[in-house]
């Protein structure tokens, strides 16, 4: 590439498809705190079992904690518009905040712990919204996809260390009301290092286009830049993360999963995690060389058979549980980061934030439903009527998104690119 012109075109283009340097890195780090302290979190279930509740109130505090921030990300995405996604990204992170440090106050199994958690879901949705639209308003469109994609990095290696810290921290049998209050300190303490990354971020480019898609309200830009049947991956991709994220601790503590000498949950998460991040960084190039489609549709299916391969797990043969978290990892590899740049391809940069919340909402969707289901599910029939029901419903999705076309809207722009290059 000419890195020299007259008019300087050619090293502001290069400079714009560069993707590893020092902001990126920052945005990677700040990622990776940021999804430790959130992963901290699935052990919150236990903080509601430890205070009076069941199964099933576990996802009914998960579901209606969710749906607060499912109904309000049309308003983040409006606020990600209007004040740039740098700003809201540590706003997100000062909410989350709020919701953690929340715990050490209120212990009742009552509307405040439906308040707290509906906190730690909003301020997740506002970070994650914010960091997707960022990296997309910072990146060229060669490398968004990939861009997207190692920023999931930095989620998978907070999935790595969280669990198994918070694993370290309530390391009893009978746990205790401090170990839970440790839990929640050392959650809030590491969102400072991300605040102050955020804030050190550069901004992004001001957005010069057409301006009329800001003004027609969240709503009116969806129906407009609809990004089709990949909104479903979207709902079954948070069906899915309900299992480690709301049930998997509660699922090891009633079948008496113990490895002798190691934490289940950290081994669990260290090959979900883990071999999750080898397929990310190994594979990244790969949706540009095949198609973002088809590794979707790989991840869906390899999520839906990770989901069938918790029923063979036993207390006589808790290693077994390595072969779904192996499986579930992959499958998150694969999925996320296609999916989330298929949603956004078809919203133009005025409404990028749009687009990222309109895709995280249908993650919220699965989230808040899947919760509400499968913890009935595993409270009156037991935890294999939860994986059994969520690895359908993946493969049904799959089905479906195989299936479908591409929206029309993509196809009026190729079919007018067409037109201009027979022009």
């Amino acid at each position: 590439m000419c890195v020299f012109s007259v008019d300087g075109f050619s090293v502001r283009q290069q400079e714009s498809e560069r993707l590893y340097d020092k902001n990126f890195i920052l945005a990677i780090v700040g990622q990776t705190l940021f999804t430790l302290a959130n992963t901290l979190m699935v052990h919150y279930n236990r903080w509601i079992e430890f205070i009076g509740g069941n199964v099933e109130q576990v996802g009914s505090i998960m579901s209606i904690g969710s749906v607060i921030g499912l109904f309000l990300r049309p308003w983040i995405g409006s606020l990600i518009n209007r004040f740039g996604p740098r700003v809201m990204w540590m706003v997100g992170y000062v909410v989350f905040g709020a919701g953690s440090l929340g715990g050490l106050v209120f212990d009742k199994l009552d509307l405040s712990i439906y308040i707290l958690r509906s906190l730690l879901v909003l301020g997740a949705a506002i970070v994650f919204s914010s960091s997707l639209t960022y990296v997309t308003l910072t990146t060229s469109v060669k490398r968004r996809t990939e861009a997207i994609g190692i920023l999931g990095v930095g989620g998978f290696l907070g999935f790595l260390f969280g669990p198994f810290l918070g694993d370290l921290i309530l390391d009893r049998e009978v746990r205790t009301e401090q170990q839970f209050a440790v839990l929640f300190v050392v959650t809030s303490a590491a969102l400072i290092v991300p605040m102050c990354l955020a804030f050190c971020l550069r901004k992004p480019p001001s957005v010069t286009g057409n301006h009329r898609v800001y003004k027609h309200g969240f709503f009116a830009n969806v129906l407009e830049f609809w990004p089709g049947t990949i909104l479903l991956c979207g709902c079954a991709f948070g069906v899915c993360m309900t299992v480690p994220l709301a049930f998997l601790a509660s699922y090891v503590d009633e079948l008496k999963l113990q490895i002798p000498g190691m934490s289940t949950l950290g081994i669990y998460f260290a090959c979900y995690a883990g071999w999750g991040l080898i397929v990310r960084i190994g594979l990244r190039h790969l949706p540009d060389r095949i198609g973002r489609r088809k590794v979707l549709l790989a991840g869906l299916l390899v999520m839906s058979a990770g989901m069938f391969c918790y029923l063979p797990v036993t207390a006589s043969q808790p290693w077994l549980l390595v072969i779904p978290g192996l499986l579930c990892g992959t499958g998150h590899a694969l999925v996320y980061y296609t999916m989330a740049a298929l949603t956004l391809e078809t919203f133009p940069q005025e409404v990028r934030g749009t687009g990222s919340s309109l895709s995280m909402m249908m993650f919220d969707m699965g989230f808040v439903v899947g919760s509400f289901i499968l913890g009935m599910l595993a409270e009156r029939y037991g935890f294999d009527s939860l994986f059994i029901a969520t690895g359908c419903f993946v493969l049904v999705v799959a089905i479906i998104y195989a299936g479908s076309s591409v929206p029309v809207w993509r196809r009026r722009q190729k079919q007018v690119a067409t037109n201009k290059g027979n022009r």
